[in-house]
């Protein structure tokens, strides 16, 4: 009886459009390359305070003043949308515990805004360099509720 309220539930809420004015529901961006994207991260210097796996830190002038690194394993699937969002806001969604060095006034990132530098097709392409770099990893159920049905 419980599975079938679930997926009732389930199929209700699937047939809801929760769309409105601004939903991003049919917004879907072109191919991006990867290698490009890799190059874009480089030239708008987001290594400078970003760590990503094969992509060297400069070190002119002494260690970098953070090292937010991107990428790794991940109990949820980081999605091109998440990191689409990160890079043209920065300041969306910050993460709790986020070192008061990284965060401005008014709870505002210190991530410069890069939406009047960046093209479109850099963005696409540098989401399309980041997102693979995101690994999800299983985890194991507990034996009790909520996370253990029988």
């Amino acid at each position: 009886m419980n599975k079938l309220l679930i997926i009732a539930l389930f199929l209700s809420l699937s047939a809801c459009d929760f769309g409105g004015p601004k939903s991003a529901r049919g917004f879907v961006l072109p191919e991006g390359d990867v290698a490009l994207g890799k190059e874009t991260f480089v030239d708008l210097q987001c290594h400078s305070c970003h760590k990503v796996a094969g992509v060297p830190q400069p070190q002119e002038g002494g260690p970098p003043q953070f090292s937010i690194k991107l990428g790794g394993q991940n109990t949820r699937v980081t999605t091109y949308g998440q990191l689409l969002a990160s890079i043209i806001n920065p300041s969306h969604r910050l993460a709790q515990g986020y070192p008061a060095t990284l965060v401005a006034d008014a709870g505002v990132s210190k991530m410069r805004n890069y939406n009047s530098v960046m093209t479109v097709e850099e963005l696409v392409n540098l989401v399309t360099f980041l997102q693979p770099k995101y690994r999800v990893i299983s985890t194991r159920p507990i034996g009790y509720y909520p996370n253990y049905l029988p």
